[in-house]
């Protein structure tokens, strides 16, 4: 397994854990009240500093487990890299046009948060899913 194909493994499972962490916590504080009530702001900072934290912890280990391993990118990383990032990017889009959106029709603060960190989530899953799957596989031949 390569040192990028790693670092995709690591931002997949972060990302997943550290959303979960947060819609875990968040769902656990309604209390009755209606879910854009419940208190969410500390919790999406605190889950998305811990998640870069945790990100930062993973690959420093990674690097002292194996510490011979090779950090040069091929034009084969880069290329995973290229697709991976274009697969992920798609549900930054989304999610910029879902806010300004919800803002345009003046919806509760809560929801244009919430989805706008979902879709960051996405991005992150879905492009370190598609480099996993394409490392796998290999680099389709357009």
């Amino acid at each position: 397994m390569t040192h990028e194909e790693k670092r995709a493994w690591i931002m997949l499972v972060v990302s997943a854990v550290g959303y979960a962490v947060y819609a875990a916590v968040v769902l656990s504080r309604v209390d009755g009240r209606p879910l854009a009530a419940t208190p969410y702001a500390g919790v999406l900072l605190w889950t998305i500093g811990g998640a870069i934290v945790a990100s930062v912890v993973a690959e420093i280990a990674m690097g002292v487990v194996n510490p011979r391993a090779s950090r040069v990118k091929d034009v084969r990383d880069r290329e995973i890299g290229r697709l991976g990032d274009h697969v992920g990017q798609a549900f930054v889009i989304i999610g910029a046009v879902s806010a300004l959106l919800m803002a345009l029709a003046e919806w509760d603060w809560f929801w244009i948060a919430n989805v706008i960190y979902l879709c960051f989530v996405l991005s992150a899953v879905v492009g370190s899913l598609a480099k996993v799957i394409v490392y796998r596989r290999g680099v389709p031949q357009w």
